[in-house]
């Protein structure tokens, strides 16, 4: 048994709000801390239609506002958009705010298109190129300072905020080894990687001051249901989604629409299969079975799940349903 969480891009649904996104965001933050999830993080995306969770940070306080003990934070921050000090304030007036219970997971992407990427950013490039040296003045900024610190982040200083390191990539596999990071794989977007990453970065970790062994956490998209029928037309929500991404148009979240997916190309549905190749999709005996299988080929610490459903009430019943397989180790 390993902690499940929710990963959340509060997604707005075609026909809704940006306003309904983040109340939605709020529920299933409650529904996830009301079925023993451990953490519930957000992702940083700009310029989607189909996304509201572009100031992270707010959110983020958002959904700790409406809870009480789950964990909340970012899965990821993307730190080349962004000055280590501004995210060490923000992460440090999170965890004033909600002591005890701010994840900061960072990671190296953009989030966004290329011009936006250029709009966002102090230094196209450098943010990059930079990115190791960042993430250590990030951990002194949210750490005791020296005698010789000039820079200090008030708030953020002493916070003591934990860092994991979000990737898809080898690179980001081997960094979080040698910064000795818990480690989360975007195996619910990105699977090609998945099995060497894991073990490039549990072979080369490097103890630290705060972890003393690897740290694994894997993602999967996921959707659940009574039944496999109703579950693979919820899916087909997320299929058109990554189809748009790859067509560049630019929706909020589509209603499910068994005709839209069946109108693919062969291209884009190779794309989509392979792509979700991890997705857990259907009633709760079929998705014990497969999603069994694959935390014990990756041997996984911890699982975030994603659940892009379009309804809200379909989402907060995935929500429970996945709570009730066996695997999850609830928090209390």
């Amino acid at each position: 048994m390993i902690p499940f969480s929710i990963l959340d891009l509060s997604q707005i649904s075609d026909g809704s709000t940006i306003s309904d996104a983040l109340a939605s965001s709020a529920k299933m933050a409650q529904t996830a801390e009301e079925n023993g999830y451990s953490r519930y993080w957000l992702a940083e995306h700009h310029g989607m239609p189909g996304i509201a969770s572009a100031a992270t940070s707010l959110v983020i306080s958002h959904v700790g506002a409406a809870t009480q003990k789950i964990r909340i934070g970012s899965g990821g921050i993307m730190l080349p958009n962004h000055s280590p000090l501004v995210i060490a304030e923000q992460f440090g007036t999170l965890e004033a705010l909600y002591p005890g219970r701010v994840d900061l997971g960072i990671g190296r992407a953009p989030g966004t298109d290329v011009a936006t990427a250029r709009a966002l950013r102090r230094h196209q490039e450098a943010g990059v190129e930079s990115f190791p040296n960042d993430i250590i003045e990030l951990q002194r900024l949210l750490g005791t300072p020296d005698d010789s610190q000039r820079i200090l982040a008030v708030p953020g200083m002493n916070s003591h905020v934990p860092i994991w390191l979000l990737g898809s990539s080898l690179y980001s596999a081997q960094l979080a080894a040698q910064l000795g990071l818990p480690y989360a794989f975007a195996s619910h977007f990105a699977p090609e990687l998945l099995f060497d990453a894991l073990h490039l970065y549990r072979t080369h970790f490097r103890p630290s001051e705060a972890y003393a062994k690897p740290h694994t956490m894997v993602g999967v998209m996921g959707v659940a249901a009574d039944t496999d029928a109703e579950a693979d037309y919820l899916y087909t929500s997320m299929q058109q989604s990554f189809a748009n991404l790859r067509r560049n148009v630019r929706k909020p979240f589509p209603r499910p629409d068994y005709d839209a997916v069946a109108n693919l190309t062969p291209d884009e549905q190779a794309m989509i299969d392979h792509m979700l190749r991890f997705a857990m999709v259907g009633s709760p005996a079929t998705i014990e079975k497969r999603l069994g299988s694959f935390l014990d080929q990756t041997q996984a610490d911890e699982l975030i799940i994603s659940m892009p459903i379009h309804s809200v009430a379909a989402r907060l019943k995935s929500v429970e349903l996945f709570a009730g397989l066996p695997f999850m180790q609830k928090v209390q």
